[in-house]
């Protein structure tokens, strides 16, 4: 089998993040190419023009086109920075996973801090108060195998969070686009009987990618169907819980509480540092905040070097592709 060498760029910081040691995982004979988030060093926009592979999270009208792009590959997940409207025909998208284990080792985490006041109990004690001392009434805890989880999406997020929810004896729901058939699901409920699905479970965790479809997908009337001691956690993407449907919910106490790990406004290039939303969410008491960190371990990051590394042998070899989210263009 002949190998092409290939013309790779890595596209600005994220990308970075998949460098190191990535030239042992892939043929000798490909170029790497590091270029900045806004091309503006001297040869930038040329090896990204000429580039056969680029590695990024976004492609858009302030981009060059490439000339000969075969694979745009997203480190990542979600590809809804990438217009699919601009991205050449010849270049197939794809994607990474590789997150799952993280992100359901910190939904399990987060739901497991509300049934085991770790952190309050050893704060307590320090100060002498024996607050959840066995023997006292008053000092019963929950268990969360006594819990029903409700899964909204079933990718590779939700299938992982299931499996270990399973482990704890929690029942578990889902709410999809298709009909679920496996043996970690207990209740499947469709996308049109959302209410219903809501106010099933004690925790709804949302894990869909955004797209036009799933954009405010959780809006009031689904809030509003939760139970009032319920909790909702998002690991997907900020939007598909509507921004304002979410604070008024935890500010009204119409819902327990949230974890919420993806946002609606980000740090940029120019700006390092900002506030997750234009909504004062950091004031809400009912609310676990978190920077997008819940997929974000040296694993993932091995994992989806290993995807990147394998699509690139498969491009230059002539070999089908992985996580194909649009092919490309029939010659």
């Amino acid at each position: 089998m002949t190998t092409t060498p290939l013309s790779i760029v890595f596209h600005g910081a994220n990308a970075t993040n998949f460098r190191q040691g990535f030239e042992q995982l892939i043929d000798p004979r490909h170029q790497i190419t590091d270029v900045s988030d806004r091309l503006d060093q001297p040869g930038e926009r040329a090896c990204y023009e000429n580039a056969d592979v680029i590695v990024g999270i976004a492609f858009n009208a302030t981009l060059p086109m490439p000339r000969c792009l075969r694979l745009f590959h997203a480190p990542a997940a979600g590809t809804d920075a990438v217009d699919l409207a601009l991205l050449p025909a010849s270049a197939a998208l794809c994607n990474c996973f590789g997150h799952e284990a993280a992100i359901a080792e910190y939904v399990m985490t987060a739901l497991l801090l509300r049934h085991v006041p770790l952190a309050t109990a050893d704060a307590d004690l320090r100060a002498q108060r024996w607050t959840y001392y066995a023997g006292r009434p008053t000092a019963l805890r929950t268990e969360l195998g006594s819990q029903t989880v409700g899964l909204l999406g079933f990718g590779h997020i939700a299938q992982a969070i299931a499996a270990r929810a399973k482990a704890f004896g929690m029942q578990v729901h889902v709410a999809n686009r298709s009909a679920v058939a496996s043996p970690l699901v207990d209740r499947c409920f469709s996308l049109t009987d959302l209410p219903a699905f809501m106010g099933s479970a004690d925790a709804v965790v949302v894990s869909l990618p955004l797209t036009p479809q799933t954009q405010g997908l959780v809006g009031q009337a689904a809030l509003a169907a939760m139970r009032p001691d319920s909790v909702i956690l998002n690991v997907g993407r900020g939007p598909v819980i509507d921004e304002q449907a979410l604070f008024d919910a935890l500010a009204t106490r119409q819902i327990s509480g949230a974890i919420i790990d993806t946002w609606y406004q980000y740090p940029t290039p120019a700006q390092a540092e900002c506030a997750p939303s234009l909504l004062d969410f950091a004031s809400l008491p009912n609310l676990v905040m978190t920077p997008h960190m819940s997929g974000w371990t040296t694993g993932t990051v091995s994992r989806r070097q290993a995807t990147l590394a394998e699509n690139i042998a498969r491009l230059s070899d002539g070999r089908a592709l992985l996580n194909v989210v649009r092919p490309a263009a029939s010659p």
